[in-house]
This record gives C-alpha cells, structure tokens and sequence, in this order.
C-alpha cells in the first residue's frame, strides 16, 4: 500500500491556498446522457478559467509557480505543485523547476520525477505535448489525478485492460497501448515512451529536436497508452488526454445535441489522427 503522503498533503494544502485566493476549484455537474457511458461527462458551471478561452500569449504561470500553490519539490529538477483550476480535489502537476518546453522530448529526468511521486501517490497519469494536444501552458508539466489502491484510473482503464487481455478496442486513430511491468521504474516509462513515439511516427529525441507530431499521454500501474493528435477542439469541446481517459467537460460553447447524436467515439475520432495516417 502506498502512504498518499503527497495526496493528503495537497487536500490539506488545498484548504490554505483555497482561503488565500491562489486555489480556484471549478464547480461541475454531471450531466446523463442516453448511450455515453462509460464516459462521463460534467458541465462546467464556474465561469470558464482562462486556459480554457482564446486569445494570445500569455504570462508563464510556473516561472515563477504560486508559492501558494507549492507541495514539495523533487531535488533540484522538479516541483510538485496543485493545479490551480482543479475539477477533482487533490489534482497534481509534476513541473520542471527551469524552463523546459511542453512541446519538447520528455526526458529521464522527467520520468524519475514521475516515480518519486508515484511511489508515495498513485492514479491517472496524463501529459499533453502541445496546444493541439490540448496543452493549456507551454512550460514542461504532467498531471495526476490520485486514486487509492484498487480504484479505476479512469472510465476507460478496464478497456484498456481488455485489449492488453486481447480483445479488440474500437478506435480507428494512430495509439500504442502497451502493459507496464514495474510501476516504479523509470527506465521502462522512457522506454515505453520511446519506443512509442517512434512507432507513432513522432520521431527519436536525440535525432529529432522535437515530436514532428502533437500527441497525448495515458498512463497508470498497469498500462501505457500514447497518441496521435489532430486538432484540439470539436463541437465545442476542448479536448486534451482527459477526453481519451474518459473524461469529458462540457462548457457554454459546447454542443451537447451533437454529442447527443454522434457519441463520444466520434468526438474524440475527428481530434485524433486516423490510422492511415501512421496507426499501428
């Protein structure tokens, strides 16, 4: 069993940060529709955080992060900190103390971060490598979404261990799904996510300066998932690795008829990469 030391730090965090203005958690509901399961979906009733609206540049929040926002660093490469809009209590960003950027190579540095959290703290592990991937800031961060021992990571983690069973998984776009055989090591989350990215026709770090492709990542104990990406809206729905997980959020612009009538598959078919594009 892991001790959540890190989980229950943020929640207690979270309270303070909450008071002082810094934590600003979005209010959702879920909303029932016929033939949607098991995705869910909420509907955003917070006004729409800025990350989620258009327009241009903007400051970088994580150079320097919130203070406020801060739970432990990891050595001198990393800071844990909460995300500041979260919809889930307790929702955590792996950030890179430097500059590095979102749309780079992720690195063994980055991966051992990943392991210094994930051996106190488990859960739905997501990346996304740009704003066409549905990356809402440039400077380099993973997130998690904690979940206690024997706990789906997400609506779709059974789906995805069926397929690794070896039954079919409907998706007709470019993915990799692989098992993962020790969760707490670092060396086999870089070679999945290199042996991934060259499979998907993103490139090679070291031979290529960056993914020649957008794309998201998926991961928990047990399994690895990488993808192509597109675009990052559709009907309305801004979509990043979460829509992939399952997780679907429905704000002001969106099209809940034409979800109603085309169903998840098919939103997340027109922001993914079709296979003849570079599928398996």
């Amino acid at each position: 069993m892991r001790a959540e030391r890190l989980w229950r730090g943020a929640l207690q965090r979270a309270q303070h940060a909450e008071a002082a203005g810094a934590l600003v958690p979005l209010q959702t509901e879920l909303v029932a529709l016929a033939g949607l399961e098991p995705f869910v979906l909420r509907r955003l009733l917070s006004r729409t955080p800025k990350h989620l609206r258009p327009g241009g540049p903007r400051p970088n929040p994580f150079l320097p992060w919130d203070a406020e926002l801060e739970l432990e660093r990891l050595g001198t490469t990393h800071v844990v900190l909460l995300n500041k809009f979260p919809v889930q209590p307790g929702h955590l960003l792996v950030i890179s103390q430097q500059w590095q950027s979102q749309a780079g190579w992720l690195d063994p540095v980055d991966w051992q971060a990943v392991v210094q959290v994930s051996t106190d703290t488990g859960g739905f592990w997501f990346f996304n490598s740009c704003a066409e991937a549905g990356a809402s800031q440039p400077h380099r961060h993973l997130q998690l979404l904690p979940r206690h021992a024997g706990q789906p990571s997400c609506p779709l983690a059974e789906a995805f261990q069926r397929h690794l069973r070896g039954d079919p998984l409907p998706w007709p776009w470019s993915f990799q799904l692989s098992r993962r055989s020790a969760p707490d090591d670092p060396d086999e989350l870089d070679r999945l996510y290199r042996d991934h990215a060259e499979a998907l026709g993103l490139g090679r770090p070291g031979l290529h300066p960056q993914p020649r492709h957008p794309y998201n990542l998926l991961f928990d104990d047990d399994w690895f998932l990488m993808l192509r990406r597109r675009q990052e809206h559709c009907a309305g729905y801004s979509v990043n690795a979460l829509g992939f997980g399952g997780y679907l959020l429905a704000t002001e612009h969106s099209d809940l008829a034409w979800l109603q009538d085309h169903g998840p598959l098919e939103l997340l078919r027109r922001v993914a990469t079709p296979l003849a594009a570079g599928g398996p």
